[in-house]
């Protein structure tokens, strides 16, 4: 039996990238997984993956910004599962410019993605958690769950170019500590992982003009290969972490060993801490 046996796990953007090696790692230790992309084919690719694997999951597409989203996105899972144990926000992107020319769109959009919708996702699993662990400790019963939402070092140290992004990810710390404090009581844990450079396809090393067209937005990826060297010459072990090595991090707060740990920022960043 895995840690996470019978475990129910939400996890947004998890059909690519990181969200998906974080699915992946929940799933064989025994979480059922509701999977959420913006796209239908990764996420029921996912979903495919994890049921051969022997495990369970479920897909809730669509934008975790859209309206109604966080309600459809628990209620799948409490509906299909029966419960709500982890909650991992890690659905995002960058849309980067010099503050000059940064529009109030790019810097509304990514507090709305990184801030507003995980704030949203957790008050809609608030009831659920409120009822459940009342009736928990009438019971006697210690049961923890757990919420891991992710940041990144551009939100504890800043990035030039990020003015939106590393605003976004810095007050999704603050949305961590504040909810540690206030769901302690129900024996929630809710910490943060804070990425440092991570290989995926929006930070790949190119010098040629790569978009991805995210709700109708073209929204750049890749780093120029110059800065992405400058980049790797900071970080201590030496290269950008796998995404797998990235989930390993968000794993660590799922986990009963990290019963008694909460409204903590755990860079994963191989040393890498700007």
């Amino acid at each position: 039996m895995g840690k996470l046996q019978g475990k129910t796990a939400y996890i947004t953007g998890s059909g690519r990238g990181i969200g998906r090696a974080v699915a992946l790692k929940l799933a064989s230790e025994g979480a059922n997984i509701v999977i959420n992309d913006l796209d239908q084919e990764p996420a029921e690719e996912v979903v495919s993956l994890i049921k051969s694997n022997g495990g369970d999951a479920v897909a809730v597409v669509g934008s975790v910004t859209e309206e109604g989203f966080a309600a459809r996105f628990i209620n799948t899972g409490v509906e299909t599962f029966g419960g709500i144990d982890i909650i991992v926000n890690n659905a995002g992107y960058t849309w980067d410019a010099m503050i000059g020319k940064m529009s109030d769109e790019q810097f509304d959009t990514m507090m709305n993605v990184h801030v507003k919708a995980p704030f949203q996702i957790l008050r809609a699993a608030s009831e659920f958690i409120r009822i459940e662990s009342k009736k928990e400790a009438e019971a006697g019963k210690e049961i923890f769950r757990k919420v891991v939402n992710i940041s990144s070092v551009a939100g504890t140290g800043g990035n030039a170019g990020q003015a939106n992004y590393s605003s976004a990810k810095s007050g999704i710390i603050g949305l961590t500590k504040a909810l540690s404090k206030e769901w302690g009581r129900n024996k929630v844990n809710v910490n943060c992982v804070a990425f440092g450079l991570i290989a995926t396809r929006l930070t790949e090393a190119t010098d040629d003009k790569k978009t991805i067209s995210v709700e109708g937005n073209e929204v750049a990826v890749g780093i120029p290969t110059k800065v992405i060297s400058g980049f790797k010459a900071m970080i201590p072990i030496g290269r950008p972490g796998t995404v797998e090595e990235a989930a390993n991090g968000v794993y660590l707060f799922c986990i009963p060993e990290s019963n008694y740990i909460s409204g903590q920022v755990l860079i994963v960043g191989g040393g890498l801490s700007i």
